[in-house]
């Protein structure tokens, strides 16, 4: 009989250094505990380090607020099913834009969104499900809505990324954790019928 599955993935965590206790600090400043999905990124944790990086590189570069961020994020993920992720950024996006908005983002419908809501949520779908499918005209909501050349690209890399990121965790196998369950206005959880299940413990 195989083994019950890891809440922490499908990898064995390595041995404590000093480089993964401060990916884990750095989850308990934030958070109050360490992630499922940070103990999988402690395999290499410059690789977490360095992509968040670039991810807010590429936040300040395209001029995006907390909402905006959260309307992206939301969006990719719902898009492409990942559970962890849409929890996380679900609740945040409810902070900032209500349960509404939130709940319209990770489900792909657009009646509550205002013009530049419906232009990220709309390309960060495009780029996430179907890159190739892409027009010029796809770029003209982003351009109405203010965003100039520089900034749709670095709208584009911070999805792309944000679907990396997505991506591994999601082949590897961490639950989301039960407090982003918990912590999930109603909503947002109901939303979120989609992905990996929620860990039945907290982290």
């Amino acid at each position: 009989m195989d083994p019950a599955p890891s809440t922490h993935g499908f990898l064995t965590e390595p041995a404590l250094s000093p480089e993964i206790q401060a990916l884990f600090d750095s989850d308990i400043a934030d958070h109050g505990y360490v992630m499922n999905l940070t103990r999988v990124w402690a395999q290499a944790p410059s690789a977490k380090v360095g992509l968040f990086a670039l991810l807010a590189d590429m936040a300040q570069l395209a001029g995006l607020t907390f909402r905006q961020r959260g309307v992206l994020v939301a969006a990719t993920a719902g898009t492409i099913g990942d559970a962890y992720c849409s929890l996380a950024w679900g609740t945040r996006l409810a902070s900032a834009a209500g349960d509404e908005v939130a709940d319209a983002v990770l489900r792909g419908d657009d009646s509550a969104l205002d013009a530049a809501d419906l232009a990220l949520a709309r390309w960060a779908r495009t780029v996430a499900r179907d890159p190739n499918a892409t027009t010029p005209a796809d770029l003209e909501p982003l351009r109405a809505a203010g965003f100039d050349d520089r900034q749709i690209f670095a709208i584009t890399v911070f999805v792309a990324l944000r679907r990396a990121f997505s991506t591994v965790n999601d082949a590897l196998g961490p639950a989301p954790d039960r407090q982003l369950r918990d912590d999930a206005p109603a909503a947002v959880d109901a939303a979120v019928s989609f992905g990996r299940t929620a860990a039945d413990t907290p982290s």
